[in-house]
């Protein structure tokens, strides 16, 4: 088998390594929908940072440095064979990628929630609760950084945003977010969970009034706000910002001096002949407006 030990991206790349053994070509085509994956070297994992869950998921993304493309795939042959999460590998780690893989897994969450969805009452209280666990856990890790038991919980959390045990009854959720920060990644080199700071934020800004009652809840029960309809979500999102930036993360392109020279390209890139999203179907259009809103 193969051992990846690190992050999401060593784990990521660690899958691609494993289908492309089996595979007779570029394993670049797997993650274009240019190739399937079959036969995979099994992989198993030590993790030593928590954020992208690839310690228990069926999903990679890598990056094509030459093609400035960053791309996704999921096979069930892609969860590990076993994982080891050991706390003790996070203590030291920078306050940053600490805060970039807090926002990943708080990602990862939202994007399971919010879908247009009824009768999804046990996994819309799972989902709620597990926000509030990580915001919450995330706070005293920056307070008492090598705590054991505070690691611990913030490594399980990780864990469970991503394993799809929060999935029953979703779909697969809406993943907009993701697929409009992979562009801007790609194109700038920058943390995943930066971008998601930057980008979820706009997202939120722009599909709200679709379905304003999911909104309302995620604002009342994740960040306390008071009032109703369109003030408490416009109070949750701003608590969302907040919190990003009280754990040192970007929430505008400009905070890390990117500018619109390339938001038609990225939003092209994304959706040029088709709509992606759940919650609300965004073209290209839409994806402009989004990342003109995280400018």
């Amino acid at each position: 088998f193969i051992l990846a030990v690190g992050g999401g991206s060593i784990i990521d790349s660690a899958k691609a390594i494993a289908a492309g053994a089996h595979y007779d070509g570029d394993v670049w085509d797997l993650y274009c929908g240019k190739g399937k994956v079959g036969k995979v070297v099994p992989v198993a994992t030590i993790l030593t940072i928590p954020a992208a869950g690839s310690e228990a998921s069926p999903a990679s993304v890598i990056t094509n440095v030459e093609l400035e493309a960053k791309n996704g795939l999921l096979s069930e042959l892609f969860r590990p064979v076993f994982s080891i999460l050991d706390p003790t590998y996070t203590l030291t780690l920078p306050d940053y990628q600490t805060a970039c893989g807090v926002a990943d897994m708080l990602s990862h969450t939202m994007e399971r929630y919010f879908v247009p969805l009824k009768d999804v009452l046990v996994t819309d209280n799972l989902c709620l609760a597990h926000m509030k666990s990580i915001t919450a856990l995330a706070k005293k890790v920056f307070k008492t950084p090598n705590n054991y038991e505070y690691r611990a919980e913030l490594m399980l959390a990780g864990f469970v945003a991503h394993n799809d045990w929060l999935n029953p009854g979703r779909t697969s959720g809406d993943w907009s977010s993701h697929m409009i920060e992979h562009e801007l990644s790609a194109k700038y080199d920058i943390a995943h969970g930066a971008g998601l700071a930057i980008i979820f934020p706009a997202w939120m800004k722009h599909v709200y009034k679709e379905h304003m009652d999911i909104f309302v809840r995620w604002a009342k029960e994740v960040w306390n706000v008071s009032g109703d309809g369109e003030d408490a979500v416009v109070a949750g999102i701003k608590a969302l910002e907040d919190f990003f930036k009280e754990i040192g993360l970007p929430t505008r392109m400009s905070d890390i001096k990117i500018g619109d020279e390339k938001i038609v390209e990225m939003a092209s890139a994304i959706a040029g002949k088709r709509k992606i999203g759940l919650f609300k179907q965004l073209g290209a259009k839409d994806i402009e407006s989004i990342y003109r809103l995280a400018l």
